[in-house]
């Protein structure tokens, strides 16, 4: 089983989460949605 590391991991895909997600990446930081 592969491990991966993130930063910020988004539980549900609603306009607030993704907004969080997509300001995270902007910031450099590794996402999972």
């Amino acid at each position: 089983m592969a491990k991966h590391s993130f930063d910020l991991i988004v539980i549900g895909s609603g306009p607030a989460g993704e907004a969080a997600a997509m300001n995270a990446v902007k910031l450099g930081k590794k996402v999972a949605m």
